[in-house]
């Protein structure tokens, strides 16, 4: 089984238009909707993308920062950023949809990660 990016989009920017004011200092978190490429259903995944001088004053300013979900672009070009992290999931396999996910989530966070029954 293989994952496909159904949509991509951000709840404070539209991804298609936006233009960081200083591409070396920017940070913005954007929403993966996937799912299997050969079946319905989706789920989504977060990534904060943004630049090592952001990440920088937001550790100046909130103390030390846990990396996981964050991919680190200099400059931020969200399109470019995009793109990888597009290919970079839909090159992932895996058996089922709980073992693609689980790929998935190393990724970006995951909307059922730590979900328990």
């Amino acid at each position: 089984m293989r994952p496909h990016v159904r949509e991509v989009y951000s709840s404070d920017i539209d991804v298609d238009l936006y233009t960081p004011t200083d591409p070396h200092h920017d940070g913005q978190w954007i929403r993966f909707i996937i799912g299997p490429d050969d079946a319905p259903g989706e789920e989504s995944f977060d990534v904060l993308i943004c630049t090592p001088a952001w990440l920088s004053e937001v550790i100046s300013t909130d103390g030390p920062q846990i990396g996981r979900h964050h991919l680190i672009v200099d400059p931020m070009d969200l399109n470019e950023a995009i793109t990888f992290l597009r290919r970079r999931i839909e090159s992932l396999t895996a058996e089922d949809w709980g073992g693609l996910a689980g790929r998935l989530s190393r990724i970006g966070h995951w909307e059922f990660e730590d979900y328990s029954t």
